[in-house]
Formats: C-alpha cells, structure tokens, sequence
C-alpha cells in the first residue's frame, strides 16, 4: 500500500474511532495515534526531497502506525461481534483480499498408458490434472477369486516422469487403480 494510501486509511480509521460509542476503550490512546499519524505524514513530506536518512526515518515511522492500527483493528474485530455496521463505523473496511476460496475437487486424472520398463518394473502414464497437488495410485497383485485386495499404495506429486512401479513380480496379474484414477484393470507383468 503506498504511503498516500495508508495515510489516507489510517485517518479514516483515526476520524471515525474518535469519541464512537461502540468502542468506549480502544487499546491505543487517540491523541497518540493521531501524533504517530502526523509525524508519519510529515516523514512521508520529509523523504520525497530527502535521502537515505529520510526514508529509513519514514519506514520507521510508518511502521509505528501500523503497530497502532493493528492494535486498533484487533480490537475492533473482537469489539463488534460480527456486527458488520458496527465494524464499518470504526472507518476500517472489509477486506477482500487474503480470504481463502474453499478447496475445490479437481477432475479424474486417467491412466494413458502402461508400459514395460526394466525386469520387475511397470511404467504408467497418467493425464495430469490442473490444481492437482499429488497422484495416488494403488496396485495389487491379482488376488485370487473372492479374496481381498492387499493393496500398496504410492503418492506421487507430478505424472511426469511416468510413474515407475519397481519390484514386481514376473508374470504375475496387478490392478491398478486410484482414488483419483477412474480405469481399474489388471496388468501383465511379462
């Protein structure tokens, strides 16, 4: 936020905190803020014609401010009690910025294909999925009729490289499948 901005932000916040009677006793003394705002206001004057000494004197006094503010601004969250007419009068705004959108599902991922690699290895390729921040995939060897699948699962975060499956038996059948894989299928280890 530039200097201008913030000023302008925290004289609102000064203007309209001073004497509110839904913030009878804000952590921070008004008149101290207000002192803290004008030789902010007169650091920011003093460092466009100045130098070096100017601006680290601005920055100091910019973030002495800002401490006062975020004081301010605690309170006034805990003070309104989710009243949101309440929160606006104290001159701080809602803010639009750094609020989360909740995590979104992300599409199927699909095998593309399998592969042979080296003895006892299998080599799958996997459509990669926009936002997706890792792959699971299970694989089994083929049980027998009516048995339950022992399944070995394996984490990946991206689908390049293809996925290498190492020591695998030869000549035995395997399932692959994934909670974010939709084709299941058996797989020939030759």
């Amino acid at each position: 936020m530039s200097d201008n901005d913030l000023l302008s932000r925290l004289n609102a916040v000064h203007d309209k905190m001073s004497n509110n009677p839904a913030y009878p006793s804000p952590p921070v003394d008004m008149a101290g803020f207000k002192a803290a705002i004008d030789v902010y206001t007169a650091a920011v004057a003093a460092s466009l014609e100045g130098g070096k000494a100017e601006t680290v004197a601005r920055d100091k006094r910019r973030t002495d401010a800002i401490i006062m503010f975020r004081q301010l601004g605690h309170y006034v969250e805990s003070a309104c009690k989710n009243d949101m007419t309440t929160f606006v009068s104290s001159g701080f705004v809602l803010s639009t910025t750094g609020q989360r959108t909740p995590p979104q599902p992300v599409d199927v991922p699909s095998l593309i294909a399998v592969d042979q690699g080296s003895t006892g290895q299998l080599l799958v390729s996997v459509k990669p999925v926009a936002k997706a921040r890792r792959y699971d995939i299970r694989y089994a060897p083929d049980p027998a009729a009516g048995a339950a699948i022992n399944w070995t699962t394996m984490s990946v975060p991206s689908t390049r490289p293809p996925i290498r499956f190492n020591n695998l038996t030869k000549g035995v059948n395997y399932t692959l499948s994934g909670e974010r894989i939709r084709k299941t299928g058996l797989l020939r280890l030759e």
